[in-house]
């Protein structure tokens, strides 16, 4: 019989009792930060708070908010909590601007780390007898690390794969008999494809897919599914907080669940920083309970999702977020609109003849923003006739107006047009000059 749960304890524990444990965490947390790590203590002092003013979680909101740039600030060591040489293990991530962000592991950290990434497997039906493909980046990217050591803890067998080289990934799935594969959703469509064009997909034993690090649709994850004829499941994280596995999904794939032993969760309206009422969506927002060597306080994540405090189906007691709907700082405002990425693409996976592979671009002529949208054809489009490929674009731009409320020129381009990402899709080209 399956296990259903990596750590029952835990992801079932009656939430009085779990409520309890967070806010005794939280304290503990509170007054460890305000001692070792300078900003926090400055920003605690600047609104006369003191950790013994914090009781419980239910003072969460009393604290202040930490922000990405704080980390830039204070690159690369500045806000860790620990000596040096207690911490064992740095990642690094770079955005898109700026200097990288730096983030520190004690070896207690690691092994939280790989316990969230654990649940998340054994949640997705996986255990000591499968073959587990990481195909996320390693090195200093979270995610092929944050995979290998949740994938090692329940003793599976890992394949390090990491990013690049798609033929010998499918031939290693193949032949090494990958029944799992981690990475990111945009990859795992790549992926897809090759393996269509191979005719491969007979040969393979996947039975799951865990996929992370970009937003993705349920469209596309029907697609995945089908492309590689598996049960696709979604994790979240990110480095800040942790990497892969701060929130997961299980069998039920109705929101993903929050190890809320390790950390807590927010939504807060994105301009005011108010905390918004339940089943609001807002800006999401974690407090690491137990992280030693890189704690954070109500860190803003600009990813814009809601909490679901309904209890699932499958036993697990831990609240649930949903899928992310776009973040705050990715949003577009296009003529006074706000634009998300993943609106345009849940109109373009509910459209036949096109492909999920699209390049937003933006643009500012005579001081007026216009809103162009590249999409592959598939084949069977492609080699149509040009009334029937102009009726799709028409198709495409209607829908577009009616979900953003303005106008977007579709352009319909060949197959393998588009550039192909091994990491995370690159989807926005904002040719403005803004600032």
């Amino acid at each position: 019989m399956k296990k259903r749960y990596w750590n029952e304890k835990c992801e079932c524990m009656d939430r009085t009792l779990l409520e309890r444990e967070q806010s005794e965490k939280l304290v503990k947390q509170v007054k460890r930060m305000y001692e070792n790590v300078e900003l926090f203590r400055k920003r605690m002092d600047e609104l006369n708070l003191k950790p013994e003013d914090i009781k419980g979680k239910e003072d969460l909101s009393k604290l202040p908010f930490s922000y990405k740039q704080d980390l830039r600030d204070y690159y690369p060591y500045g806000l860790f909590a620990i000596p040096l040489k207690d911490v064992v293990r740095v990642h690094a991530s770079s955005g898109t601007t700026g200097k990288q962000i730096v983030v520190g592991y004690s070896k207690k950290d690691l092994d939280l780390w790989s316990e969230c990434t654990a649940r998340a497997f054994t949640a997705a039906g996986l255990d000591e007898n499968d073959f587990i493909q990481v195909s996320y980046g390693y090195g200093l990217f979270t995610g092929g690390l944050g995979a290998h050591d949740g994938a090692t803890k329940i003793g599976a067998t890992v394949i390090p794969t990491s990013t690049g080289n798609t033929v010998r990934q499918i031939q290693t799935m193949i032949d090494f008999g990958s029944t799992a594969l981690c990475s990111t959703p945009s990859y795992a469509m790549y992926l897809g494809e090759a393996i269509k064009e191979a005719g491969s997909k007979d040969k393979l034993k996947l039975k799951a897919g865990i996929f992370g690090a970009e937003p993705w649709t349920e469209e596309m994850r029907k697609m995945i599914e089908e492309a590689l004829n598996l049960k696709a499941y979604d994790i979240y994280g990110l480095s800040e907080i942790l990497g892969p596995g701060v929130a997961y999904e299980c069998e039920c794939q109705k929101g993903m669940h929050i190890n809320e032993d390790a950390f807590i969760a927010e939504i807060v309206d994105p301009d005011t920083g108010e905390v918004l009422p339940d089943g609001s969506l807002g800006e999401l927002v974690f407090t690491t309970l137990t992280k030693e060597a890189f704690p954070l306080i109500r860190y803003r994540t600009h990813d814009l999702a809601r909490i679901i405090k309904d209890k699932c189906e499958c036993g697990r007691t831990f609240y649930r977020m949903s899928k992310p709907q776009g973040r705050s700082d990715d949003m577009l405002i296009i003529r006074g609109v706000n634009v998300f990425p993943s609106q345009i693409e849940e109109v373009l996976l509910n459209v036949s003849g096109v492909t999920p592979n699209y390049l937003i671009i933006v643009d500012r002529v005579n001081n007026n923003d216009t809103l162009d949208v590249m999409v592959e054809m598939n084949e069977d489009l492609f080699f149509d006739d040009v009334k029937s490929i102009e009726k799709v674009a028409k198709d495409i731009e209607t829908k577009l107006r009616s979900v953003l409320g303005i106008g977007a020129k579709v352009t319909l381009v060949g197959p393998k047009t588009i550039e192909r990402s091994e990491g995370k899709a690159k989807r926005v080209v904002d040719k403005r000059k803004l600032h």
